[in-house]
């Protein structure tokens, strides 16, 4: 895409097809186990719409040990069904996120449970949506730098 408004089509049309949205991921991971990558410590980290696809990822069960979605969309259509959930799950939420409706993050939450995931949310205050993109009015430093590090750490203990 080569603006917002083609790119939030593009990411429409994958959050409505999740099926070919798992399966992009899918191919892309198949791709780094070809390229020599250790199968056993495989984790998908994403922003914004990379990090609804890491959400995408834990759903379909794709073989990684843990995803990270950094200020992505948590939404599924709500007729998809709770499934049980094996990657390991961090979610990094910014408080002022106009873009996440608190009923999405609270399906979340009974989706992670329903699924009897390993998982944590942590929400990051005085942040939007963009708070990690040092481009973006939105940006904050010190959150961002948070974030960064809940993710070394997260990826610490799951590749050990």
């Amino acid at each position: 895409p080569t603006d917002n408004a083609s790119a939030a089509k593009v990411a429409g049309s994958y959050k409505q097809n999740y099926e070919a949205y798992q399966k992009r991921i899918s191919l892309a991971l198949e791709e780094l186990k070809k390229s020599g990558a250790n199968t056993e410590k495989i984790a998908v980290i994403g922003y914004c719409f990379g990090g609804s696809g890491a959400l995408e990822a834990a759903r379909g069960k794709l073989p990684v040990v843990g995803v990270v979605s950094i200020h992505g969309g948590l939404a599924k259509d709500a007729a998809r069904v709770n499934e049980p959930l094996s990657a390991k799950i961090l979610v990094e939420h910014p408080a002022d996120d106009e873009s996440v409706k608190p009923e999405d993050y609270a399906q979340l939450v009974k989706e992670m449970n329903d699924g009897k995931a390993d998982w944590q949310i942590i929400t990051y205050s005085n942040s939007k949506h963009t708070f990690t993109n040092p481009a973006s009015p939105d940006y904050n430093a010190v959150m961002a730098m948070r974030a960064w590090n809940h993710t070394l750490m997260f990826l610490k203990e799951i590749l050990k």
